[in-house]
């Protein structure tokens, strides 16, 4: 096609529209590409449980957190542990900090979007410290309400032609002309035909790599030790890194894919949409994590809202058979079981207050209920060798039940003894976690597994399932996609999880939550600013 357009956004997550969003209101002409169907505008975003990770908020400050900018760099760095040479990650890191407010909370709130009033606690650090404080703000509405503001405030200038969004539109070429980038070429997926659309400016919006099993295992980090054979994507389908390899090819800088943020608990989507499809628990405080032959972790056991990078390790660390079990009861999984995303939070994704209000204070039984029914890695028993037994069936390596047996016994007896001789790190924490309010109501107090009122025993084989890229696309604060030698691309910029969520790596390591949604809403309002000020 010939239209010529100010700038081409590759992508239609959230980082893509607000790209486009801030671009149409200062007048300029945008079309969005986005390889997915219509429905499904908002990428993944949409489907995202949607924290929001913000310093010395009105929220945090209401509820007397102490929070502060010095603190949360302090702590950013511990989890980030970054490169010497990570100049533009520490660049983005500290701005994140020092502007979440005005740059961030401010105008998302400007927009229509409120929050839960009580900030959840995660990511606190186990060997290294993480939050000191509650940071992880809830959008009332879940992800799913994030993205649906911002298509309902982009929505006029699509009806205005300022914006064009033409979806099933796969990228797979940026046009590369007079020494800068000036458009791209792709393939109409609904149509199979070929097309190319010109603009002065291109921005990548196109997610990670996480979507693409070859390259999740191919960038694996070392130190998780070989990567599992099986791996759920919980990640976008269409996350492939092919936006990252063309860039490479044109001399941008892609760096540190090998830092991803995974997480240990996946189970099998009970009814899958794509490739792997994977659901992400968020394991159960007062269930024993084992490993695949059905033994308890240690000698520190796991127990998940510390250090989520760490639990990947430990369960990756496996000589073979690389997934885990969580054992608990019935009473435990009512009370405790979630699961991360909009789709398994509908009281929370369609804002109805006195539902959400029931499922914490009884338990979400639906929820409980359809993953017992539909999802193939959950198993009951009444007992522990019936458990055993459908386990050793259910898995790849016979379940050592004896040994679980005796594991399931000792965790019991330990709250058998008085409250002061209690010896086990995992009922520590669980007594820590019940300090802050935002857990308690959540975790059951001193909940055994073999507690004959709280049958039948649940089991759920666990996998690695893949989430988002922490590495990508290497840019400046502006969004500017840079060479090797630290020069702009021209032409070309990159914002969201594409870019590592700010100069390929913000996070560094470790990801203090929250961040991700906050990470794209930030780029792409400060690269939209400085291509407003290049075109004007």
């Amino acid at each position: 096609m010939d239209d010529r357009y100010d700038v081409i956004v590759i992508g239609g997550g959230i980082a893509g529209i607000v790209t486009a969003l801030e671009l149409a209101e200062k007048g300029r002409s945008v079309l969005i590409l986005d390889r997915d169907e219509g429905e499904k505008f908002g990428g993944l975003a949409k489907e995202s449980f949607g924290g929001m990770f913000f310093v010395d908020s009105p929220i945090q400050r209401k509820a007397k957190i102490n929070d502060s900018q010095e603190l949360a760099w302090q702590d950013w760095q511990n989890f980030a542990d970054f490169d010497t040479d990570d100049h533009w990650p520490r660049v983005f890191a500290k701005t994140y900090i020092e502007r979440s407010i005005p740059d961030l909370f401010e105008p998302v709130t400007q927009r229509g979007i409120e929050y839960f009033p009580v900030v959840n606690w995660v990511e606190r650090g186990m060997y290294v410290p993480g939050n000191s404080v509650p940071r992880f703000h809830l959008v009332w509405g879940t992800g799913h309400e994030l993205a649906t503001v911002y298509i309902r405030h982009i929505t006029p200038h699509i009806k205005s032609g300022k914006v064009a969004v033409k979806f099933r539109s796969h990228v797979t070429e940026l046009i590369f002309e007079a020494g800068r980038v000036s458009g791209v070429r792709g393939n109409d997926e609904g149509t199979n035909i070929p097309f190319s659309e010109h603009s002065e400016i291109v921005v990548v919006a196109a997610g990670g790599i996480n979507g693409n099993d070859g390259k999740v295992k191919k960038h694996w980090q070392s130190a998780w030790g070989g990567p599992p054979e099986t791996i759920l994507n919980g990640s976008h389908q269409y996350a492939d890194g092919g936006m990252h390899d063309e860039v490479k090819r044109l001399g941008g800088s892609v760096t540190h894919l090998n830092r991803m943020w995974n997480y240990a608990a996946g189970v099998h989507h009970p009814r899958p949409r794509k490739p792997r499809h994977g659901l992400s628990l968020v394991p159960s405080k007062s269930a024993l994590w084992l490993d695949a032959t059905g033994r308890r972790f240690g000698p520190e056991p796991l127990v998940s809202g510390y250090d989520t990078w760490e639990l990947v390790r430990r369960v990756s660390q496996q000589a073979s058979n690389k997934y885990s079990w969580a054992v608990m009861n019935r009473k435990i999984a009512l009370k405790e079981l979630a699961i991360s995303g909009a789709e398994s939070n509908p009281a929370v994704r369609d804002k109805k207050k006195l539902a959400f209000i029931k499922t914490v204070l009884f338990g979400n039984k639906p929820l409980l209920e359809d993953m017992l029914d539909n999802c193939v890695d959950f198993i009951t028993a009444g007992s522990v060798t019936e458990l055993a037994e459908k386990m050793t069936a259910f898995g790849e390596v016979p379940i050592d039940a004896e040994g679980m047996a005796a594991d399931i016994a000792a965790y019991d007896a330990q709250l058998d003894r008085p409250f002061n001789l209690r010896n086990d790190d995992q009922i520590r924490r669980i007594q820590h976690l019940r300090q802050y309010r935002g857990d308690r109501v959540r975790t059951l107090k001193e909940q055994k597994i073999l507690d004959a009122k709280a049958l039948p025993l649940i089991a759920i084989r666990q996998f690695v399932i893949s989430r988002k890229s922490l590495g990508g696309i290497q840019t400046n604060l502006e969004g500017q996609v840079l060479n090797p030698d630290g020069y702009p691309v021209e032409g070309l910029y990159s914002v969201g999880e594409a870019a590592g969520f700010g100069g390929g790596g913000m996070h560094g390591k470790r990801a203090l939550e929250g961040t991700f949604l906050g990470g794209s809403i930030l780029t792409a309002r400060y690269a939209a600013n400085a291509i407003n000020g290049d075109l004007a």
